[in-house]
């Protein structure tokens, strides 16, 4: 019986020790972990041990309108949630944290250029609401759709990730001359550099200027080649353009191409009209309205580089610039010249 007694009483103080190291470490975790919660969530493959961030009144800030197209209706959300959702739609969880808070300033700034309490125009296809949920605007997606697309097992920790640069940017917005940047405008994939706004859209905008952006090359959609026949070639155009009176005989001669002096197109003259890049871009659905034309034997081979309008922030550069150690203030300064970021507040007390 002494020595019965002795081992259960060897066994209940080696629990008691080991009940106290486990108190310690949990106390200990809740100390150091207790002090910002945002540090609470940068932790390796993102497994925060909250599943999810609600955001409400005190995270959330103001309250957007968005149009989803799917559902036909238009569901009000707070704002950081709606750019969580664009972040989640427009570009990978793979990139660079970087390169997502950048995506994510950048949607927010578009979307309160949207909104009409701070000076912004509601979008016209958003049926009443202050955006639409397409590419029309900026594309969204809500989480279980995104789940549903994500590789099986990542879902949680992209999630994770997502919401880490929605937090770390709250309230944040791009500003040119103290004032909010009203097209903050940002595509896919960039030709090498991106381009003047003027050329591709009707004016110039002092803060989408050309700039280089380089290392795209490796881009899945860095290029990508059209073929047609030259019937279906010049069917096309006289379609479109009547005047152009393109035929078998005279198309290799009428096609005259016009460059700008990034790569993107100006013109293009077909036989008797001149259209633009972009036009000539919309018409055959290319990536880029930077192409160039070749005349094979058989067909005519359209080449394009980049994907997108090719204004504004390039996603893909984005990436490229946070793998280099580029912050995002430093990723956005770069695409938009002379903006710097502000916060939504301290911007409409000015």
């Amino acid at each position: 019986m002494r020595y019965f007694y002795t081992i259960n009483l060897k066994r209940i103080v080696l629990s008691f020790i080991s009940l106290l190291l486990i108190l310690f470490i949990t106390a200990f975790s809740l100390i150091f972990f207790g002090k910002n919660k945002s540090e609470a969530y940068i932790i390796p493959g993102y497994k925060i041990q909250d599943k999810d961030i609600t955001f409400n009144d005190k995270n959330g800030g103001p309250k957007v309108k968005l149009y989803i197209q799917a559902k036909n209706q238009v569901v009000e959300m707070y704002l950081e949630e709606y750019i969580r959702g664009v972040v989640a739609a427009e570009m990978p969880a793979s990139f660079e944290m970087e390169a997502l808070k950048a995506q994510a300033v950048a949607a927010r700034t578009y979307a309160v250029a949207h909104m009409e309490e701070f000076g912004g125009r509601s979008c016209v296809n958003a049926h009443g609401g202050n955006l639409c949920s397409e590419v029309h605007c900026q594309a969204y997606i809500d989480k279980d759709s995104r789940f549903n697309a994500w590789p099986k097992g990542q879902g949680e920790s992209y999630w994770n990730k997502l919401t880490e640069a929605v937090l770390q940017t709250s309230g944040q917005v791009l500003t040119y001359n103290d004032k909010l940047v009203m097209e903050p405008f940002y595509f896919a994939v960039s030709s090498g550099k991106t381009y003047n706004s003027q050329e591709v859209f009707s004016s110039a905008v002092p803060y989408l200027v050309s700039v280089d952006s380089p290392g795209e090359e490796k881009a899945e959609k860095f290029i990508n080649t059209t073929k047609l026949s030259y019937k279906d070639f010049i069917a096309k155009i006289n379609a479109a353009y009547p005047l152009a009176k393109l035929t078998n005989s005279n198309v290799k001669k009428a096609i005259k191409i016009t460059p700008w002096s990034t790569g993107t197109v100006k013109e293009v003259k077909a036989g008797n009209v001149v259209m633009s890049g972009p036009d000539f871009r919309k018409l055959f659905g290319l990536s880029s309205a930077n192409f160039t034309l070749k005349f094979n034997s058989s067909n005519v081979e359209i080449t394009s580089k980049g994907y997108g309008h090719g204004v504004g922030m390039s996603q893909w550069g984005a990436g490229i610039m946070a793998k280099q150690g580029s912050s995002y203030t430093q990723i956005l300064t770069h695409y938009y010249k002379g903006t710097k970021v502000d916060k939504i507040e301290v911007l409409f007390k000015k």
